[in-house]
């Protein structure tokens, strides 16, 4: 991975969000479509572009489409993600979309039993 390819995934707010997002583990992408109250599209196309720069992987498991942080071995992806992991706590944005994604995986196990197993 390209160092100007990182930092191209990494300045931009929404894709910084998604990528918040999966550090706390893989999530379908209409789960986060909810939690970033964002179109289909729009998140589409940003995991489209962090899939192709080899930061995100997706499976479909069933009628989910699930997105992970890729496993990366590059030393500067991973200390870029540790540094936004430890910047997280000062966002809050980053603290508010980490709260409605616990929300929005809780209220989707009760009533989908199943989904954990989908997205592990």
């Amino acid at each position: 991975m390209e160092v100007v390819k990182i930092y191209k995934c990494l300045c931009d707010e929404q894709r910084l969000r998604i990528l918040n997002l999966l550090q706390e583990g893989p999530l379908c992408v209409c789960h986060i479509m909810e939690v970033l109250d964002a179109d289909q599209v729009k998140i589409s196309k940003q995991l489209r572009y962090m899939k192709e720069q080899g930061m995100v992987e997706c499976e479909r498991k069933a009628q989910w489409m699930i997105y992970r942080l890729a496993d990366a071995d590059n030393p500067l992806l991973l200390d870029n993600l540790k540094c936004l992991q430890d910047s997280a706590g000062e966002s809050l944005r980053f603290e508010v979309d980490l709260a409605k994604r616990a929300e929005v995986v809780k209220r989707f196990c009760e009533t989908s039993p199943d989904y954990m197993d989908q997205i592990s």
